[in-house]
Parts: C-alpha cells; structure tokens; sequence
C-alpha cells in the first residue's frame, strides 16, 4: 500500500508564495491529476514530493515515511518530465536500462526487464535507436520506460504530453491510462489541459494561486463546482456567467438580471437568501443547457440576437447578446443562422447554478 500524504504544504520564491496550506491524500494505486493555469502551483507541489524542491512549511509523506528530509533518490518515487530529459549519446535500450545500471543490476536482470518493459511499451523495435531518431510519442515512452523499470512506489508526471500534436496527444493519454491501470502504482499527474484531466484522473485536484480550489471526480467536478473559478475553468465552452440580484415582490421570488428575470421556488429562494452574504448574485448555467433552437420543458429566458456563429464539426457554438452580456450556446452540429437573427432563449431550470457575488463561492 503506497499512499502520499501532504500536510500544509507551503513554497516560497522570495516574495512570491508558489504553494499555500495544499494538504492532500492521493490513495494507493490512484491517478490524481494537479490542474490548474499556468503559476498556480502545481508543478513546485509536484517537485516538492519528487524532493527537487524543499518545501517551507508543511509535511510530505510516502506510505508511512515522513520524506522531507530524505534525498530524491531514496524517495523511491520516478518522475517523467515534459522534455522526456533522455540520454541523447545513449541507445534507447540503455536509457532505459539506466536507472537499473545505477544499482548496479546483473546484465542478465538488465537485459530481461528492458525487453519486459520494451515489451508493455510496444518499443522492442526501437532499442537500437538513439533519441534524435525518435518521434515525440516514441521518446515519450522511452522516458516512460525508464520510470517504469525502476517499479517505484510513486510516478509523478509533469506534463508528458504537452509537447505532442493534438492527435498523438489523444492517443497517449489513453494508454497512459491503460498503462497506469495495469501497472497499479500511484501516479500524480501534472496538466494544463481539462481534457487530459478529466478522461485520464481517478480524481482531480484544481489548483488556482497556490491553493486547491476543488478535488472531486472528474463529473462531480463539472457538475458540481464549489465557485466561479472552478466552475469557469472546467467546461468548454465555458460556463455563461450573469450578475444579478436575489428580488421578491408580492411573494414571487426571482433573479432578476437587467435584461431578463428567473423565477425561484419559495424553497430555493430561502436556501440562496440563508447561504448569501448580500442580495448579489451570479447566475452561472453551460453551454449545453442553454438553446436557441427550443427543447421540450425548458423555459423562455430572454430574447437575443446572434452575435457570432462558430461551427466545430461535431457542434456548433453560438454566441447570443442579451443586453451587455454575451451568452454562449451548444447547438447541434450544421445548425445554420445568420447574424443578427433575432432568436429566442430557453434554459434548463434544473441545471442552473448560483454564486455569491462577493465570495464567488457557491450557493446552489
């Protein structure tokens, strides 16, 4: 059983602090993905587990063993890099050799397991090549490789992907998940990319100015999210966001927006005005659950005009104006309007979400 535990975990730079107060358990055998833009910690989180960086304030434990002072090489963890970092003088066959080499492994012990592990990666036809005749995909399983052939307790990954083309990218983070399954050893995985998060973790780890904003399973995640940030970050398109104000008059309760109202039950009126700090609000709803085309049991929001149509092949996305406020709406793919269309909007009442204008936190 291999867990990793982080306790109040805290990094400087000087003035600038990378990581505040992250605590997280990642369980045994579990692919917990580290999400967030760019400078919100995630990476310095992951170094100060792999022991590349030193971390100020907090704990760092590996199964049971408390490991802030132990050294990366006896971590027993492997770390992937986003430049795959392989010997370019060296044979694919002993870069991935190398970390049993460092051991000072039998040759007989060296040459089994490179051809297992060769094997598993579909490499065996690449042992002989050096670096600079590899594609991106191939030298990313070669650093793979050589994480593997060390059978650590721990693979922290940092971006492996990121330098691969959009369809190879599709392709190796399927088998990294394949992989990862197969193999059974926890992995804490490091993206930019939502999408990578959300098909590949067990769970994600949402990460915005050094803090963890939400961890969740990737569908609760996009379903349920805890503020405006997480719920503006997961999603694409992301989610339409209007401000308004929680209104009651002659017992009816609603949100009213400058350019359109929606109406509340009396329960869910009581439940926004009990968990709100004032009577400013934002009304967050998808894409997906916004339509210009008409679906059965939505109702009517407000009328708009087409700003802009952009078709993507499998959808098409258009772009609303009510009043100052842009909405973004998921058509079916090859729906046809021009712009300036006058259009009628309809919302799924069971899908809206509502946030604290002031805390940006979430109500309901």
């Amino acid at each position: 059983m291999t867990s990793v535990l982080l306790k109040h975990l805290g990094k400087r730079f000087g003035e600038v602090e990378a990581v505040k107060d992250v605590s997280l358990e990642i369980k045994d055998k579990e692919l917990v993905v580290l999400l967030g833009p760019s400078g919100c910690g995630k990476t310095t989180t992951l170094r100060c587990i792999a022991g590349l960086e030193v971390p100020d304030e907090g704990q760092i434990f590996i199964g049971d063993t408390l490991v802030n002072d132990l050294p990366p090489k006896d971590r027993d963890v492997a770390m992937v890099f986003q430049s795959y970092a392989l010997y370019p003088h060296k044979r694919v066959y002993d870069n991935i050799a190398f970390p049993l080499k460092a051991r000072k492994a039998s040759k007989q012990e060296i040459d089994r397991r490179v051809k297992e592990v060769a094997e598993l990666l579909q490499i065996k036809h690449l042992l002989n090549r050096k670096p600079r005749q590899l594609s991106g995909g191939e030298a990313q399983r070669v650093a793979l490789g050589r994480s593997i052939i060390r059978e650590p307790k721990v693979f922290l990954m940092d971006e492996p992907l990121s330098n691969l083309d959009a369809k190879l990218r599709l392709y190796m983070r399927a088998e990294l998940k394949k992989l990862q399954r197969q193999l059974g050893v926890t992995t804490i995985y490091v993206t930019h990319d939502q999408a990578e998060a959300m098909t590949m973790a067990d769970r994600v780890t949402l990460m915005h100015r050094g803090r963890i904003q939400q961890v969740d399973m990737p569908f609760e995640l996009f379903a349920h999210p805890n503020s405006v940030f997480v719920a503006g970050f997961i999603g694409s398109p992301p989610m339409n966001f209007i401000s308004c104000t929680l209104a009651e008059v002659k017992g009816e309760a609603y949100l009213d927006s400058t350019s359109f109202r929606i109406p509340l039950e009396r329960s869910m009126f009581e439940k926004v005005r009990a968990n709100t700090s004032s009577s400013e609000l934002i009304i967050g709803i998808r894409p997906d659950h916004v339509t210009v085309s008409g679906r059965e049991g939505w109702r009517a929001l407000a009328t708009g005009e087409i700003y802009v149509v952009e078709p993507l092949g499998t959808e098409t996305i258009v772009d609303v104006r009510i009043g100052e406020n842009i909405i973004k709406v998921k058509e079916e793919s090859g729906y046809v309007i021009d712009a300036g269309s006058k259009v009628q909007i309809a919302y799924n009442p069971q899908k809206i979400h509502i946030f604290d204008g002031k805390t940006e936190a979430a109500v309901l």
